[in-house]
């Protein structure tokens, strides 16, 4: 069961959108997704269409709780196709904002209650949407996760947090045997001006293939979010299946578990005149006729119709008496 933290310690940068367009991208597979709110802000909760949840996240970083995700968990309200399950979410609320001062006061250390929240939990895929800052709340994102996706965006200041949390990510990582591994870092809001062009060279100089696809911006973005809705549920509005299948092919990258699989390449090629089931008899070349002399066609340089260069014709010899 992957579990999926969602970070960049700089704010503004769209973590909240692309973890809910992983989220949308994953269900629409069939897959049972929870996501984990852990921003005061509670933008992937209202995202959701979650307002005025009954359980939140706080209580799982109150104390040690094994287990206790999956309880706190509440429905969206998502439309979604039949057959299609919406996610789940451990919602936050705006006094989380005062549990970090108290999870720092634990004489033995409270950056592991989400992970033991998580335990047990039962979901095809959990992602966590953490906040915009290096704290406590973060700490227990990535100490849950078993991967970890840095989102970003095409600008300077976005584009220097990224060898930051970078440097967290790998901290952790060594204390933990290797968890979490850097899942890939997700250029958000990519525009077509030469600014966001020349950033988005930057980051892949810089850090090469953990550069996955990127999520061109686009209105249809704003209006999924804008609404509460999930992006693959806009159908034909413009922008909006160009959208979808960019987070389709980022969760691919993110979550290979989940990822599509590859269409199968036809046994046998046939052709317009021979079908792949027909068989070309073999030629006998010692026996086969010799093949006459064809028009052979010229092309035009012209514009006019194509020349026919037909073979000359050599005078009869005349018979001897």
């Amino acid at each position: 069961m992957p579990i999926v933290a969602v970070v960049n310690q700089k704010g503004g940068v769209g973590k909240t959108t692309v973890a809910l367009g992983l989220a949308a991208a994953a269900s629409f597979r069939g897959a049972r997704v929870l996501v984990v709110d852990l921003d005061p802000q509670a933008n992937a909760t209202s995202g959701l269409g979650v307002w005025e949840p009954a359980t939140t996240v706080d209580a799982a970083l109150e104390a040690d709780r094994p287990g206790s995700a999956r309880a706190l968990a509440v429905p969206s309200s998502w439309p979604v196709p039949e057959g299609v399950t919406p996610p789940d979410v451990v919602a936050s609320t705006p006094a989380l904002a005062a549990r970090e001062p108290q999870l720092a006061n634990d004489p033995i250390g409270a950056q592991d209650r989400l992970q033991l929240a998580l335990e047990a939990n039962g979901y095809d895929l959990v992602l966590i949407d953490c906040p915009p800052s290096l704290g406590l709340l973060t700490v227990n994102g990535l100490f849950a996760a078993d991967r970890a996706l840095v989102v970003t965006e095409p600008g300077a200041w976005a584009s220097d947090g990224v060898a930051q949390i970078k440097r967290t990510i790998g901290r952790i990582a060594s204390r933990r045997d290797g968890r979490p591994a850097l899942a890939g870092i997700a250029v958000n809001r990519l525009g077509r001006t030469r600014d966001a062009r020349y950033w988005h060279e930057q980051l892949i100089e810089h850090y090469g293939e953990q550069v996955l696809g990127p999520v061109h911006l686009r209105a249809a973005v704003a209006e999924a979010s804008a609404q509460s809705l999930p992006i693959h549920a806009l159908g034909h509005r413009p922008g909006a299946p160009e959208a979808s299948a960019e987070l389709d092919s980022l969760l691919d990258a993110v979550v290979p578990e989940l990822a599509r699989p590859a269409p199968e390449p036809d046994a046998v090629v046939g052709t317009p005149d021979a079908p792949a089931s027909a068989t070309v008899p073999a030629v006998d070349v010692a026996t086969a006729p010799a093949a006459a002399p064809t028009a052979a066609p010229v092309p035009s340089l012209t514009g006019e119709p194509d020349v026919t260069v037909r073979p000359p014709t050599l005078p009869t010899p005349p018979v001897a008496r």
